[in-house]
C-alpha cells in the first residue's frame, strides 16, 4: 500500500492537506471522496531508498539542541505554533528533522496535538522527548518545556564531546603504531632478514624473536586481516540481538575502571531525564517506562523495566532499586532520601549533576595517563625492533675487527 499526500477542499474556504495511504492514486481520491474532501491535488510519496549517505542526516544530540533552542525562542518571541514550525522546517538543515517537522506542521493544522504529531517520528523524537512535549502542552509551559530541553541536550552534546575529543590523540597514536608495525613485519624487516641469514653466523635472540614473528606476518598478514574482518562483522551481528547487547553491555560494566565510568555517566544521565519528566508532571511509572526506553546500556534498561514493573506491584521506588547491584549506593540513599522527604526530583538532580563532575574529572585523568603510556607503549615496541635490527651488525663489527 502506497502513500499519497493530498491537498483538498472541505468547503467554500477551508482547506486540507495530509497523508493518506491507498493501493492507487484513483482509491486515495475515492477514499477522499468519502471523507467529504474535494481533491485538488493528491501524488504518491516515493519510497526513500537508503543510500551509503544516511548517517549524514541522522539526527544527533546537537541537532536536537539547536532545534529545540530555536523553537522556545520562536514561541517566546510571540509566534503561533504552526508558523513556528513553518519557520523552523525552512532554516534546518538536517534533512531528516526538516522533513519529519514539515509532517509534523501538517498534522497539527489537521488538529492533531504537538506530541502525538512528534511521536509519529519514533525515530528522530524519542519517548522521553515526547513525553516532556506533552507535559509541556498539558501544563501550558511548552516554551519552559523547549528550554529545559534544549539545556539538556546541550548538556548531554558537551558530556559526549569530552569523552571524544580525551579519546581522539590515543586512537590516533594507537592505529598509526599498529599499521606501522603491521607493515614493517609484513613487508620490510622480511626484505632485510636476507641479510642476516648470509652471515652465517646465529642471531642474537632479539633478533630471532623478531625475524620468527616477522616470517609469521609476512606468510599469514591476510589471514589475520581475514580474522579481524570476521570478528569486526560478529560483534555487529551480536549486538544487533538485545541478548547480544546484553552480554556486551555487561561485559563493557564489568571492564576496571571504564565500567565503573560507563555506569556512571549513564544512571547520571537516566537519572537527570528521570527528574525532568517527575519535574514536571509526568507520573513516576510512566517516567520510568520512558527512561527505559532511552537507556543505550541494555543492562540498565533491563533494571529499569524490572523497577517499573515492581513499583507497578505496589513497591515503592527506593525499594525497588534497593537490591539492584547495577545502581551504586550513593543513587539508592539519594534515591530514599528523596522519596521520604517528597522531593525525589531534587535528589535525581543531584545524582545527575554529582556524575556529570565525576564524569569531567575521570576523563581528565584518563587523557593525562592515556597519552603517555600510548607513547611509551608504542616507543618501546618500535626500540625493541630497532634493537633487534642492529645487533647482528654489532655483532658482525665485531668478528671483523
Amino acid at each position: 500500500m502506497a502513500r499519497f499526500f493530498y491537498r483538498a477542499k472541505k468547503g467554500l474556504g477551508d482547506a486540507a492537506e495530509g497523508y493518506i495511504e491507498a493501493d492507487t492514486e484513483y482509491i486515495a481520491v475515492s477514499k477522499l471522496s468519502q471523507m467529504g474532501l474535494y481533491p485538488l491535488r493528491v501524488e504518491k510519496q516515493e519510497a526513500r531508498r537508503e543510500t551509503g549517505f544516511e548517517f549524514m542526516n541522522r539526527v544527533g544530540t546537537r541537532d536536537m539542541a539547536v532545534f529545540t533552542q530555536q523553537f522556545s525562542d520562536l514561541l517566546g518571541s510571540g509566534l503561533t505554533l504552526i508558523n513556528a514550525l513553518g519557520i523552523l522546517s525552512d532554516q534546518l538543515e538536517n534533512r531528516s528533522l526538516k522533513s519529519a517537522l514539515q509532517d509534523v506542521m501538517i498534522q497539527v493544522k489537521d488538529g492533531a496535538s504537538l506530541s502525538s504529531a512528534f511521536a509519529r517520528h519514533p525515530r528522530i523524537f524519542s519517548d522521553f522527548f515526547v513525553s516532556m512535549i506533552s507535559a509541556g502542552e498539558v501544563g501550558g509551559v511548552l516554551e519552559k518545556i523547549l528550554k529545559r530541553l534544549s539545556e539538556h541536550y546541550e548538556k548531554e552534546e558537551d558530556v559526549k564531546t569530552k569523552i571524544q575529543a580525551a579519546m581522539a590523540y590515543p586512537a590516533l597514536v594507537l592505529s598509526v603504531g599498529v599499521l606501522t608495525v603491521f607493515v614493517l613485519l609484513s613487508f620490510v624487516i622480511p626484505r632485510l632478514t636476507v641479510i642476516f641469514t648470509e652471515f652465517g653466523q646465529a642471531l642474537p635472540l632479539p633478533t630471532r624473536i623478531l625475524v620468527g614473528v616477522s616470517d609469521f606476518f609476512a606468510q599469514f598478514w591476510w589471514l589475520m586481516v581475514l580474522a579481524a574482518a570476521i570478528v569486526f562483522f560478529l560483534l555487529i551481528r551480536v549486538n544487533s540481538t538485545r541478548q547480544g547487547r546484553v552480554r556486551v553491555d555487561r561485559f563493557l560494566l564489568g571492564l576496571p575502571l571504564l565500567g565503573d565510568f560507563f555506569k556512571k555517566v549513564e544512571v547520571g544521565r537516566l537519572c537527570k531525564s528521570l527528574a525532568m519528566l517527575l519535574d514536571n508532571g509526568v507520573p513516576i511509572l510512566h517516567s520510568i517506562e520512558v527512561i527505559s526506553a532511552t537507556a543505550t546500556n541494555e543492562v540498565l534498561r533491563q533494571e529499569f523495566e524490572r523497577i517499573g514493573n515492581a513499583i507497578k506491584d505496589g513497591m515503592s521506588f527506593s525499594g525497588a532499586i534497593k537490591n539492584s547491584p547495577h545502581f551504586p549506593v550513593f543513587v539508592k540513599n539519594m534515591i530514599a532520601v528523596g522519596e521520604e522527604g517528597g522531593s525525589l526530583e531534587v535528589s535525581l538532580y543531584r545524582i545527575g549533576d554529582s556524575y556529570e563532575h565525576y564524569a569531567d574529572r575521570l576523563v581528565k585523568i584518563m587523557a593525562s595517563l592515556i597519552e603517555p603510556v600510548m607513547i611509551l607503549g608504542m616507543g618501546a615496541v618500535v626500540a625493541f625492533i630497532v634493537v633487534a635490527m642492529l645487533l647482528p651488525i654489532f655483532q658482525l663489527n665485531l668478528m671483523v675487527k
